[in-house]
């Protein structure tokens, strides 16, 4: 392939952006002109002003000096510095902010943009989390060039993996930051020489993996299967979770957080919400179908431990019990596209 060269302009805010940046930084061929991420913000218990992991990446490669943190990248100054670093190309991995025309425009060679889904797949913020929450068998990341739209843009090029069924999106993520760093390197040759193949997505099979919410992780006992509930437990860990309310002893209502959970084919006579049977393992959820099995919970304030561990210190719960109240057909997780 013949040589090619590009000043590349880098946008990214995540932990999968800062490793996108450390290996467009070592790339042949590549000139980083600049490094925009976020501005940093409060952070942890604390609240203490924190740079996003892209930032601190940017500052260990020695980049310091091309670091702009804009608050609103589309705003004129913004542009007027964008403009005044002359890239070839922007590249976009996670970075957290809406892309006007007049910047897409702006580099010769366009937006390129890595994201972590087979689009048009789960487009949107949490394609990770929403493709494991889903049931997906399989997964990916896609070299897109940006348009006005959401995600929506010509693809360039695609790698897929496996989902299997133990995945979290913990196990995920490295996996497909991986192979985004590999989809980056294989593709910014044939963008740099103008070899590079677009193909239109299919706009009508679009999904779509909104942003997650707090409430995302309130399990709807009613609403939900058994099967559904212990995939979004290995999805929303470790946020924003997925929890259900309990009453203590001295009858307040605090929440507890489910971190491992099995599904107990099956349906019994107890409602959604109720305590269905007791396990060696743990203690067993009466689900809108299927019962569901928490071996590894964290009551409020406790430490994280076996559901046999949680049935100890309650020996008065049996099955046709209610975990709380309030967990009797909680509402409270809004729909997602499904695959």
């Amino acid at each position: 392939m013949p040589a090619f060269s590009m000043r590349v302009l880098f946008a990214g805010s995540a932990d999968v952006s800062a490793q996108l940046l450390e290996a467009l930084y070592l790339a042949p061929g590549v000139k980083l002109v600049g490094v925009i991420t976020q501005p940093d913000k409060p952070a942890g218990r604390r609240q203490h002003i924190t740079p996003c992991a892209c930032k601190v990446k940017a500052i260990k490669l020695g980049l310091e000096k091309i670091i702009a943190t804009p608050e609103k990248i589309n705003a004129p100054d913004s542009l007027a510095h964008i403009a005044s670093l002359k890239p070839d190309i922007l590249v976009v991995v996670a970075y957290g902010q809406f892309l006007g025309t007049k910047l897409l425009n702006l580099p010769p060679l366009g937006c390129l943009n890595i994201h972590f889904s087979l689009l048009p797949l789960l487009r949107g913020a949490a394609p990770v989390q929403w493709a494991v929450a889903s049931g997906f068998t399989r997964t990916g990341v896609t070299a897109m060039m940006m348009n006005e739209g959401m995600d929506s843009g010509d693809i360039v090029d695609t790698i897929e993996t496996q989902i299997t069924p133990a995945e979290t999106s913990v196990s995920l993520f490295p996996r497909l930051t991986e192979m985004g760093a590999s989809l980056l390197l294989r593709t910014m040759p044939n963008v740099g020489l103008g070899i590079a193949r677009r193909t239109p997505q299919d706009h009508l099979a679009a999904t779509f993996a909104p942003k997650l919410k707090k409430a995302n992780g309130l399990i709807d006992w009613s609403a939900l299967s058994a099967a559904e509930i212990e995939r979004r437990v290995r999805a929303f860990n470790p946020w924003p979770g997925c929890f259900t309310a309990y009453d203590t002893a001295g009858g307040q209502t605090k929440q507890l957080k489910i971190y491992h959970a099995a599904v107990i084919p099956g349906n019994t006579p107890h409602l959604p919400g109720q305590i269905s049977a007791l396990h060696p393992e743990g203690f067993v959820i009466q689900c809108r179908e299927d019962g569901l099995l928490l071996l590894s919970i964290q009551s409020e304030g406790k430490p994280v431990r076996t559901g046999v561990e949680f049935l100890n210190g309650r020996s008065q719960l049996k099955p046709g019990d209610w975990l709380s109240e309030s967990a009797n057909g909680a509402r409270g997780a809004p729909p997602h596209a499904r695959p």
